[in-house]
């Protein structure tokens, strides 16, 4: 909700697996995986993303309730570009996302 007020193109998926089909289909710029997702976790999908050579570059940011230095850890092992803790900021979340997406290049 918070991306879409701002400008963003926000695209949904159910668990992991629909997201790799997603990000397949639409090659987005960012990527946002939660930890907790059914079927396949944030990790696996990340590692996933990660060792995809078309997407190795695209920045994974992993959402997260655990905040624990193992479960960032884990994050960083499995190519997370970055970790946020949830609850986050409206704010947190937007500044996050400008760091990998320049606002100029928000699509109209």
């Amino acid at each position: 909700m918070f991306l879409r007020q701002a400008g963003y193109e926000v695209i949904l998926a159910e668990d992991g697996f629909d997201a790799l089909a997603k990000i397949a289909d639409h090659q987005p710029r960012l990527i946002f995986v939660d930890i907790m997702m059914p079927r396949l976790d944030g990790y696996q999908t990340c590692a996933l993303i990660k060792q995809n050579p078309k997407l190795k570059a695209t920045p994974v940011i992993m959402l997260s309730s655990k905040d624990g230095v193992f479960d960032r850890a884990r994050g960083r092992l499995a190519g997370s570009d970055r970790y946020l803790t949830k609850p986050f900021t409206k704010e947190g979340l937007v500044a996050a996302v400008t760091e990998y997406v320049k606002p100029s290049s928000i699509a109209s």
